[in-house]
């Protein structure tokens, strides 16, 4: 089911978000499918969008979705920052959750990420630049605990409207969905 994305102000944004007891559960798997039905509906009607959240459809619980261009859909249960690599990257940044709104955060480069999928078995991924998925794990992880791309800013001279980036730097983005333009 496609649920409201809460905009930017909204005080649910701000919560940390509680750990998942059991990953396999029929709450959780269905707020894995509220948030990749949202996902689609935002990427249909926006052409922006690889992950989402749980806080960001006002679901507590530690739960991304990543749906990354040509790859299987990803849910990540109770995802954790094990290490980060002391080298960092400047990124364009972007959230559903303030869509019009673009600026420049700083990411480390590489990290490693230790979550559970539903089945509630174990994993562990190494990210780094490759598909730009370091960043984009920092991002909706950062969901989690109530922090948003606007609290990295890396100079406030980056922000800028939607219209400004896509006109500007769109083509330097991951951000957008191959093929679509606006």
């Amino acid at each position: 089911m496609v649920r409201n994305v809460l905009q930017l102000g909204d005080p649910g944004l701000r919560a940390v978000s509680r750990p998942v007891r059991d990953p396999g559960s029929m709450e959780i798997r269905a707020l894995v499918l509220d948030l990749a039905d949202t996902l689609a509906h935002w990427r249909a009607g926006t052409g922006y969008g690889r992950g989402i959240a749980a806080p960001q459809i006002g679901a507590r619980e530690r739960v991304i979705f990543l749906q990354l261009p040509g790859a299987e859909p990803w849910p990540l249960v109770n995802p954790e920052m094990i290490w980060r690599s002391e080298r960092k990257i400047v990124v364009w940044d972007a959230c559903l959750s303030f869509l019009s709104i673009f600026m420049q955060v700083e990411r480390h480069r590489e990290i490693l990420v230790r979550y559970q999928d539903l089945e509630g078995e174990w994993k562990e991924l190494r990210a780094g630049e490759e598909r730009d998925l370091s960043e984009l794990l920092q991002h909706e992880m950062d969901h989690l605990d109530g922090i948003l791309a606007v609290d990295r800013i890396t100079d406030i001279r980056t922000m800028c409207t939607r219209e400004e980036f896509e006109k500007r730097y769109r083509a330097q983005s991951p951000y957008a969905v191959a093929g679509i333009k606006s």
